[in-house]
């Protein structure tokens, strides 16, 4: 990443009354807060830091991790974390992380489409919007979904045992079951649950606010969820080839990427991201699109054991089988950020004990560690007493742009197979 990318003391914006604004990894800044929504805050703990600033009674210092986005405070206030990427690279990530295929992208370029939006929650707001739009254009897809209800005569099919449970046989009313031509399926419900709970994030603009609420009335023949209640399955299809960029957009806001914190009566409504969460999905999602071309097979989050007893368990993002499926070939983890105490040397030695324990583990000669670092230099280090063991620290530039990037994985895919050094 490049210097001016990777500068986590430059604000980001200039607060505004009713609005903090915290940069994802900057200096810790003192603000203003209420003892009972700082002590929330560090409840929920999507900072690096939340505590009261002992200099200046009423206020608290508080510092940014990984997460980036905004969420509204119990008192109205807004905090935004702005990121160090750049959104549309951000969003390019977030994008082929989903799906790696052609059916996200908006443009040639594989970028989601995020207008001008410049900060996290109005781009995403913008770009579901748009989504949503695309999927509407020919209509609302309607399907059968299979209903069950008392009536006065009888439709589709007999419940007998129902009719027998609750009416000792007699008629009417009927106890039936039928297969209902409708709106209200599992996708327009969770297009709809996605826009009602855009319209509730702080920071979103008012011409994308209206256009939100549009959608919501188009989707309004679908059942709205319940807060809490796990998303409806839904299966792609031909029929739904238009749906999906939207649905998988959707899913990404209703899932764990968008947390209501509840901490006793307190509660916190937003969206954020988690970098280093949506890093490791990127590079292991590439690197598997990258290693098919070479036929070898790349599983996420293989978990394997430490210890000979198996009580020590461990889970390498990304381990590489040859072509029979069994062996391993290559281990690979990504790290999203490094430690500035290390930056005299590029990156965390504490990386390179993982790497040998992985590298140990599968009985490999190499182990790969793959940065958000930028420009760093590429570094070998050959493990002493292990007859040439390697470990090897690769760097990605995140401002590149995504051609680039994709690029680097395929010459990194390529090496894991054994035909490049």
């Amino acid at each position: 990443m490049s210097d001016e990318a990777v500068d986590s003391t430059a604000p980001a914006h200039g607060n505004i009354p009713g609005e903090i604004t915290l940069r994802e990894y900057g200096d810790a800044l003192s603000v203003p807060l209420d003892g009972a929504v700082g002590r929330s805050l560090v409840a929920t703990g999507f900072l690096d830091s939340a505590a009261p600033d002992p200099e200046r009674p009423g206020h608290w210092k508080l510092r940014a991790g990984s997460r980036v986005g905004a969420v509204r405070l119990p008192d109205g206030t807004v905090l935004r974390i702005a990121p160090k990427t750049p959104v549309g690279r951000l969003f390019f990530l977030l994008g082929f992380s989903l799906d790696p295929g052609s059916a996200w992208r908006d443009s040639r370029e594989g970028t989601i489409n995020t207008g001008a939006h410049d900060d996290v929650v109005p781009a995403l707001a913008y770009a579901v919007e748009r989504q949503i739009d695309g999927a509407l254009r020919q209509g609302v897809l309607q399907g059968y979904r299979e209903t069950a209800e008392s009536a006065l005569v009888v439709r589709g099919r007999l419940r007998e045992a129902e009719q027998i449970r609750r009416h000792f046989g007699r008629t009417p009313p009927v106890e039936i079951v039928y297969d209902a031509y409708t709106a209200d399926t599992a996708e327009n419900r969770i297009l709809r649950a996605a826009v009602e709970r855009l319209l509730r994030l702080p920071s979103v603009p008012g011409p994308v606010r209206r256009r939100l609420a549009h959608q919501r009335f188009r989707l309004a023949d679908a059942a709205p969820l319940v807060r809490g209640q796990k998303l409806p399955l839904w299966q792609p299809s031909r029929l739904n080839s238009r749906y999906q960029p939207a649905l998988r957009l959707a899913e990404a806001v209703l899932r764990g990427t968008s947390p209501e914190h509840r901490t006793g009566p307190l509660a916190l409504d937003g969206f954020l991201l988690d970098m280093n969460q949506l890093f490791e999905d990127f590079v292991t999602v590439a690197l598997r699109e990258a290693l098919e071309e070479h036929g070898l097979t790349a599983r996420l989050q293989d978990a394997h054991a430490l210890d000979l007893g198996g009580q020590v368990r461990m889970k390498p993002d990304l381990v590489v089988y040859g072509a029979d499926g069994r062996t391993p070939v290559a281990v690979v983890d990504a790290k999203y950020k490094t430690e500035k105490s290390h930056r005299s040397h590029g990156y965390p030695n504490a990386d390179l004990y993982q790497a040998l324990a992985y590298a140990t583990v599968l009985g490999l000669r190499e182990a790969h560690l793959v940065y958000a670092a930028g420009r760093l230099p590429e570094r070998a280090t050959e493990v002493r007493g292990t007859g040439g063991l390697r470990l090897l620290q690769h760097s990605l530039d995140l401002t590149s742009e995504p051609a680039a990037l994709l690029r680097t994985f395929r010459t990194l895919a390529a090496r894991l197979a054994g035909l490049t050094d």
